[in-house]
């Protein structure tokens, strides 16, 4: 059974968004069996994902309508985060969280990209993501969608959790999803993994080591 699959025999009504989004990054971390989930590694004050993880590679959707890979990306940090632009809490709260990232890195952030990947497709179109990252960060956040089987590939990839919740009677729903934040360095190697209890200035302060391993 795949992660997906079992997020959804586990997963219940909400407040199941932020429930599941937590179990994600442990998920995660017992799926791999890495000592680092208890941030004992130094001198990462994250989890150390490297060699556990794959290189960071896809073929997706820009919020510009034009297809995008992660070859294209090299040259800079990539902060990948899987959400959607309806999403009510654990989205806006996870980006807010990555602006303050950026802020803290100072000139450094010309060197980091965010990218936002859809886990929602059939609603977030090019034109919603580049809205909504616009709205965080047009300098530094991208958007990213795709076909469901592209998107339900890569969440398989690195074992992100999602699920879509019943539609209401106006046909509105939400999505549960992981909020771990995947840190990739301009080589694209996974290096790092940030959840919702990493302070931004703990996020900030290992890209900048990753950063400074790159020079």
């Amino acid at each position: 059974m795949s992660l997906v699959s079992q997020s959804r025999a586990a997963a219940s009504r909400r407040p199941v968004g932020r429930r599941l989004a937590a179990w994600g990054g442990i998920a995660l971390c017992a799926a791999l069996g890495l000592a680092g989930c208890s941030h004992r590694s130094e001198p990462w004050q994250l989890t150390d994902v490297s060699g556990h993880l794959p290189d960071l590679d896809f073929t997706l959707t820009g919020d510009d309508g034009r297809p995008v890979t992660a070859q294209s990306l090299k040259g800079r940090a990539s902060l990948v985060y899987f959400g959607y632009t309806h999403c009510p809490d654990v989205c806006p709260e996870t980006m807010g969280r990555l602006m303050q990232v950026i802020g803290k890195l100072g000139p450094d952030a010309q060197n980091v990209r965010i990218l936002f990947i859809s886990v929602d497709p059939a609603r977030d179109t090019p034109k919603a993501l580049h809205d909504y990252v616009g709205a965080f960060d047009a300098q530094h956040a991208r958007g990213l969608t795709g076909t469901d089987k592209q998107i339900e590939q890569m969440a398989r990839h690195y074992r992100v959790a999602y699920q879509m919740e019943k539609r209401d009677a106006n046909g509105n729903y939400e999505v549960t999803h992981s909020s771990a934040v995947y840190i990739f360095d301009a080589r694209n190697r996974a290096r790092l993994l940030a959840t919702d209890h990493d302070t931004p200035e703990a996020i900030a302060a290992d890209v900048r080591r990753i950063l400074e391993d790159h020079s």
